[in-house]
């Protein structure tokens, strides 16, 4: 639940000027179209609308004026909606000159603040950035206080399948699904993993098995494990079986050759030991 509060207190971005408080009519408050967030839980509405009800709106809705009487929210929608569901007819308003691009900017950092973005939102907030403001994967990262490989990490959400993203999008698939359908080179091996999770509830565990097996991965392995003996190998092996009179074994893993010899007990090897100094002598 909201806790009724504005991240946005601690948030300042070049540009944007703070005018003025006030309250106004909830009908001349509209969302923006360009507000990253579009999953709003009605669950989280209600409950928020019950604080709203017991406690009043504890700190006001930011906006910019788009013209007289009529005002877009910066961040805030969520409260916004919860006076709606409670009928109150004014809403208090902090009110901030800023542009459409930083409008956006402002937007994003307090949904980024908050968490309230799931991980799809988020990358499309990101990617609306840099083409709006012609921003690079670093500048957004110091745009938004966070790592470039956050950003760079988010931005890939979206070479997901559609049917990946909408899953991520409506919190059916974790970001550790999405990563596990990622890991899968080809746009087929993504899809048949993406229709695996529609079907049924998979863990990111099983998610990343079916991954490798989709890569190829895992026959890889298995075929490189038993690659062909050569002959001369088998044949030294059983010659020193004749020798010392004891199962040997010559194995060939990843390029790595070796030869094992059986012994039972301490006494045994000590006979193999002298039957091997005694050959090299």
């Amino acid at each position: 639940m909201e806790d009724n509060l504005l991240v946005e207190e601690n948030v300042q971005i070049k540009g944007i000027v703070e005018r003025k408080l006030d309250e106004v009519p909830i009908e001349y408050v509209s969302p923006n179209p360009d507000q990253p967030r579009t999953n709003f839980k009605q669950e989280e509405i209600e409950e928020l609308a019950a604080s709203i009800e017991k406690d009043g709106v504890l700190q006001p809705i930011l906006v910019r004026m788009v013209e007289k009487n009529s005002y877009q929210i910066i961040a805030g929608e969520r409260r916004w909606q919860a006076c709606k569901f409670i009928g109150m007819k004014t809403v208090p308003i902090r009110i901030k000159e800023a542009d459409d691009d930083k409008a956006l900017e402002l937007a994003l950092i307090e949904n980024v603040q908050r968490a309230d973005l799931n991980p799809i939102e988020e990358a499309y907030g990101y990617r609306r950035l840099m083409e709006r403001r012609k921003m690079t994967q670093s500048e957004v990262a110091q745009a938004m206080s966070k790592g470039r490989s956050t950003v760079a990490n988010a931005l890939r959400l979206l070479e997901l399948p559609e049917e990946a993203q909408q899953l991520l999008f409506e919190e059916k698939i974790t970001a550790g699904h999405a990563r596990a359908i990622l890991s899968i080179p080809s746009k087929e091996g993504r899809l048949k993993l993406t229709e695996k999770l529609m079907e049924e509830k998979i863990s990111v565990r099983e998610a990343e098995a079916l991954a490798r097996l989709l890569s190829g991965k895992k026959n890889e392995g298995s075929a490189s494990s038993r690659q062909p003996i050569p002959q001369s190998y088998k044949t030294v092996a059983k010659t020193l079986r004749e020798v010392l009179k004891t199962n040997v074994r010559v194995k060939s893993s990843k390029g790595k050759n070796k030869i094992e010899i059986e012994f039972k007990d301490e006494s045994d090897l000590e006979r193999l030991f002298e039957e091997l100094i005694s050959s090299a002598s």
